[in-house]
């Protein structure tokens, strides 16, 4: 029989023996290109001739003093801002309003109808919505002018003013229903008698949507949040879908100027320099996620 110190060490030997090949995997396959990629931000690299020109942080200058690289990162912002408005407290909301229905018939329709669009890959939504928004046969414009509003009838994703906010709109669209069941989740785990005890003190809705609902979801809460905000940051499909960044790079967001810099414009060690501040953003923002995640949670 082994002594007690060395079966333990045995176990352990054998728990890394076991974890070693996905360390490998991780290991080459994950912080093996992000150190790359650190190298590459710091070349003047041609892809398709192969020469490459180490330029120190010139591409980091460069990228600071890029109007296109400060719009793209504004868009993002906007979109993460937007994004929380509906993807968290809209569909907090409505996952109350769901879960406040009687019928559980019902409560399980209205789960249904508002994630089917979450069922639909984001280049299937982007073109339902590029046809929707087209200025001449699109339905948006034809319902507009049948209501009488022609006025209001426009190119939707051919003006500078109004193709961000169209683009967000679809995107809103496609991945409210998905927050919202996750809410309904959530929802469902705070105990019924939490409920029954604050509707015996004459608590109305409202008031235990706010003191009840809000509180204990929380931990939920600030999960979608990170969560949202970090997808806000890795939008790519839909713009590339819809407009391609255009008109006028007006709807550029990060991950499109950098397809847009390395792969259309051959400036690849500018794209490594776009693709690193991306990645410090995104790591902050997981960074955060791991801190509030620990913080918030919710026991009963």
């Amino acid at each position: 029989m082994q002594p007690p110190a060395r079966a333990g060490v045995l176990r352990r030997t054998l728990g890394l023996a076991w974890i070693l090949p996905a360390l490998v995997l991780v290991a080459v396959f994950v912080y093996l290109p992000l150190v790359q990629n650190l190298e590459f931000s710091t070349l003047k690299w041609d892809i398709y001739s192969g020469e490459q020109e180490y330029v120190g942080l010139a591409n980091y200058t460069k990228l600071v003093e890029d109007p296109v690289f400060w719009s793209s990162l504004g868009n993002n912002a906007l979109y993460a801002v937007v994004s929380i408005a509906f993807q968290v407290f809209g569909a907090l909301l409505l996952a109350a309003v769901i879960e406040s229905v009687r019928s559980r018939r019902w409560q399980r329709a209205l789960r249904a109808i508002y994630f089917i669009p979450s069922a639909i890959s984001l280049t299937v939504a982007g073109l339902l919505f590029y046809f929707l928004y087209e200025p001449n046969l699109g339905p948006l414009n034809h319902a507009l002018r049948a209501a009488g509003l022609g006025h209001l009838a426009q190119a939707w994703l051919g003006q500078e003013s109004t193709a961000m906010s169209a683009i967000i709109a679809m995107s809103q669209w496609q991945g409210f229903g998905y927050s919202t069941l996750l809410f309904a989740v959530a929802i469902q785990r705070i105990p019924s008698e939490i409920y029954g005890a604050a509707a015996l003190d004459g608590v109305g809705a409202v008031r235990r949507f706010f003191s009840v609902t809000v509180p204990l979801v929380r931990e939920m809460t600030g999960l979608m949040t990170i969560v949202t905000i970090s997808g806000a940051f890795q939008v790519f499909n839909e713009v590339m879908v819809m407009t391609a960044g255009g008109p006028n790079n007006s709807t550029q967001v990060l991950g499109t100027w950098l397809y847009r810099s390395g792969f259309v414009r051959n400036n690849f060690g500018y794209a490594a320099a776009i693709a690193t501040v991306l990645f410090v953003i995104t790591l902050a923002i997981a960074v955060a996620q791991m801190w509030v995640t620990r913080r918030r949670r919710v026991e009963w």
